[in-house]
């Protein structure tokens, strides 16, 4: 096996980013850099545990979704070199995510997907997030309800609007994602949100919309009129 170092300077990924640049690499060449050597028993390079990655996930999307299992099914692929990939993605989502502050201020659904989109269509259960809202609607804070599947024994309205009474929130904006990339609302996220949107009544706590993302598009109930 000849070694990435021991390859033309011009071939090499590193000597060919610094000497013109990132975007000039494949992602392949990419996902060498980080993994940094390969596996001298099979005789693989870094560059070639890089193209079978992407032969067995498909895109670098799909790698950011793979779990340290199916990672550590390549062999030459160990716990090591499965968490630094797994930190470069959660790297680039956390950059591509602007954090929210207190007294932030979504005006459309439309900027609710942009905010949420890069950190939840990747993922592989459901996350229901409620954003706490003064009277104002800026934000006060942001709260995971649950990680799975939605059920109502999950998502109960008691769970739910615990902290937005403590945080005396006079509205509340739910969120959540389809790990499927389809955010066609299913029979139990509309009953849900019915559910929901009547106890904040009785709290005197406005629902503002339910939103489901997918993986390149969401659905608002509010805009399609489905809030109840």
């Amino acid at each position: 096996m000849r070694r990435i170092k021991d390859w033309p300077e011009a071939e090499r990924p590193r000597e060919k980013l610094l000497n013109h640049g990132a975007e000039t690499l494949s992602d392949a060449e990419l996902l060498a850099l980080v993994l940094r050597t390969g596996d001298a028993a099979s005789q693989t390079s870094a560059l070639d545990h890089g193209r079978m990655l992407l032969t067995r996930f498909g895109s670098l999307r799909q790698l950011a979704g793979a779990t340290i299992g199916e990672l550590c099914e390549l062999r030459g692929i160990g716990p090591a070199k499965a968490a630094e990939l797994l930190a470069v993605f959660q790297i680039a989502r956390r950059f591509a995510t602007k954090a929210l502050r207190p007294g932030d201020r979504f005006t459309s659904s439309a900027e609710v997907f942009r905010h949420y989109h890069e950190r939840l269509r990747d993922r592989r259960k459901e996350v229901f997030l409620a954003l706490l809202l003064d009277s104002k609607n800026r934000v006060l804070r942001e709260v995971q309800v649950s990680e799975g599947s939605l059920t109502a024994s999950i998502v109960h309205p008691r769970e739910v609007f615990a902290p937005v009474v403590r945080e005396s929130a006079a509205a509340v904006l739910f969120i959540h994602n389809h790990p499927s990339g389809d955010p066609t609302p299913s029979r139990e996220d509309l009953e849900i949100t019915s559910r929901l949107r009547e106890a904040g009544e009785l709290m005197g706590v406005r629902v503002l919309d339910h939103i489901i993302i997918g993986s390149g598009d969401y659905v608002s109930l509010a805009d399609r009129g489905l809030l109840g």
